[in-house]
C-alpha cells in the first residue's frame, strides 16, 4: 500500500501551527501506518518587516483592535494551551517579523531531507528563545544547528533561492481556499482546519487511508 500523502500549510510565527505540529506527531504515533508529509509555506503577514521593533502583544493589540492587557491574557491563555503539549512558549519576548526568509530556509533544508528538523527548530527559536525570525544573521545560525552549510545558507538568503517554491506553495493554498493555518491536505483529497486534537487527526487519516 503506497504510503498516505499529507500537505501541512503553516507559518513558523503561528502560535496555533506549533501546537498543530505536536498534536499531528502525536496523531502519527497513534496511526501507526506510513505517513509521508510536507511542510508547506504561509504567511500570516506578508508585509511584515524582516524585525519589528514593538512587542507581540502590542502588535496582536493593534491587529485585532484591542488593549494591550488584553493581548497579553491572549498570550497566557496560549502559552498554557502550548504547555499541555509540552512546549514552552515565552510570548512576551518573541520578536515578530516577516517570515518570507524562513520559509526559503525550510525549502533549502528540505532539498537536504532535514525540513522537518528546520521547521522544529524555527518554531522552538521563534516561540522558546526570543529569535528574531526575519533576521537573516539568526537564520544562517539557525541552519547551522541543523548541520545544514552555512555559506550555503547565506547564499540562499542573500540572494532569490527557493523564493518561486514559497510563493508557489502560496499560490496552491489560495486555489484550495485556504485561508487559515494550521491547514492538512491529506492526499490531496481531504482537508482539515486547524490544530485539531490528535484523535480527530486519527480519524482523518484514517478517512483518507480507505
Amino acid at each position: 500500500m503506497a504510503p498516505l500523502t499529507v500537505e501541512i500549510w503553516s507559518d513558523v510565527v503561528c502560535p496555533w501551527c506549533y501546537i498543530g505540529k505536536r498534536r499531528f506527531e502525536a496523531a502519527l504515533a497513534e496511526f501507526g501506518h506510513d505517513v509521508e508529509y510536507t511542510w508547506r509555506s504561509f504567511e500570516l503577514d506578508p508585509g511584515a518587516p524582516p524585525v519589528r521593533e514593538h512587542s507581540a502583544a502590542e502588535h496582536l493589540a493593534g491587529k485585532y483592535g484591542m488593549s494591550v492587557e488584553q493581548a497579553e491574557a491572549s498570550h497566557a491563555q496560549m502559552t498554557e494551551l502550548a504547555a499541555q503539549e509540552g512546549l514552552e512558549y515565552h510570548l512576551d519576548q518573541a520578536r515578530g517579523g516577516n517570515s518570507f526568509d524562513a520559509h526559503r530556509l525550510m525549502h533549502l533544508a528540505a532539498a537536504d531531507g532535514r525540513q522537518d528538523e528546520a521547521k522544529e527548530r524555527l518554531m522552538r527559536a521563534y516561540f522558546t528563545e526570543g529569535v528574531a525570525i526575519g533576521d537573516r544573521d539568526a537564520l544562517v545560525a539557525l541552519a547551522t544547528d541543523i548541520r545544514l552549510d552555512p555559506d550555503e545558507a547565506r547564499a540562499v538568503l542573500d540572494g532569490d533561492g527557493y523564493a518561486d517554491a514559497v510563493r508557489e506553495d502560496e499560490m496552491l493554498a489560495q486555489r484550495i481556499g485556504i485561508q487559515g493555518v494550521p491547514f492538512f491536505v491529506l492526499n490531496r483529497r481531504y482537508g482539515v482546519s486547524g490544530a485539531q486534537k490528535p484523535e480527530i487527526l486519527v480519524q482523518a487519516l484514517e478517512q483518507a487511508c480507505a
